[in-house]
């Protein structure tokens, strides 16, 4: 059976209301959570961009059943590998063994603002690589000393070091990617149900592991209405990675959206009430081996009527997959 999770994001919502959200979202009966860890909103419709890890604390004090976890962290550009360490294993404790720590190459719409660039691909997977590395190292209990192609880590230990160390996961959009997952990774991240990125970490370590992905779902009783939301917030989703990985702002994503349609975006999207469209959209991420999918409710003020929903028709449906 697909473990069905429920997605904090923090492009469309504030940060109290986000702890609120997935305390509604254990209530609900979601088998686990996710936040997206993001410096700006997709696109300025969207509106917010709180500091996740904050929002995480509070959630862990806030809830007592359901697991969380980042979807994903960077932990190159905004943040230094040893602190990501720190803040993982910091909520590893105060959530009592309920986080995982997911970690990815990044987008430019996020870490531009440090001023460091944006490099090539194959740099910002080698980055990766060293920086998950570190962690691992640091989880382990070691006192670290790095210097690498990229980080210098200087004495650097954890004091505050949970019993179990959190999961890692790696998020993979591609074969080298998928190799990084297999080495270093607890579990695999992708937000397309390609069986070949499950593959591509099975062949390098990553066998009989969890892996997650993602689906946006826009319900309102009125179809129409879901669309409508689904187009003015999500539509930068059909850009695809290669795309979403490069804009450095929420004007570049308007600017390549320009020509997306309404329904365009809701035969992508499940809009409406549907339940059988949102377990046949889940259908396909069952079928290539994913073992948990973390559902995203586009709107930041359409949480509550979701959950409900939810509660009562959606999750005992999908339970059935």
């Amino acid at each position: 059976m697909v473990r069905i999770g429920y997605t904090m994001m923090t492009e469309q919502a504030g940060p109290r209301e986000l702890v609120s959200h997935v305390v509604g979202a254990e209530k609900a009966g979601f088998d686990f959570s996710v936040i997206s860890d993001h410096s700006f909103p997709w696109l300025e419709s969207q509106g917010h961009a709180p500091y996740a890890w904050s929002v995480l604390g509070a959630a862990a004090q806030a809830t007592s059943r359901i697991p969380l976890m980042t979807f994903v962290t960077c932990p190159t550009f905004r943040y230094h590998p040893a602190v990501v360490a720190q803040k993982a294993a910091t909520m590893q404790i105060l959530s009592q063994g309920r986080f995982r720590l997911g970690l990815g190459s990044g987008e430019n719409l996020n870490e531009h603002i440090v001023g460091g660039g944006w490099p090539a691909g194959h740099v910002r997977l080698d980055m990766l690589e060293e920086a998950a590395d570190v962690i691992r190292r640091m989880f382990a209990g070691e006192s670290v000393n790095h210097h690498g192609a990229h980080f210098d880590v200087e004495n650097a230990k954890l004091w505050d070091l949970p019993d179990e160390p959190p999961p890692i996961g790696i998020a993979v959009s591609g074969p080298r990617s998928c190799e990084i997952a297999g080495r270093y990774g607890d579990l695999v991240i992708a937000t397309e149900p390609k069986p070949e990125l499950l593959q591509g970490f099975d062949a390098h370590g990553g066998a009989g592991k969890p892996r997650i992905g993602q689906l946006p779902v826009c319900y309102d009783t009125d179809r129409g209405a879901a669309v409508a939301r689904a187009h003015a917030q999500f539509r930068w989703a059909l850009g695809g990675w290669k795309v979403n990985a490069e804009l450095p702002g929420p004007a570049g994503f308007d600017q390549a959206a320009q020509h997306t349609r309404p329904e365009d975006v809701a035969e992508s999207i499940p809009c409406g009430d549907d339940v059988d469209a949102v377990v046949e959209a889940v259908r396909p991420y069952a079928e290539a081996g994913f073992t948990e999918v973390a559902l995203v409710q586009i709107g930041g003020d359409q949480q509550q009527p979701f959950l409900e929903w939810a509660e009562a028709k959606l999750l005992p449906a999908l339970r059935n997959l």
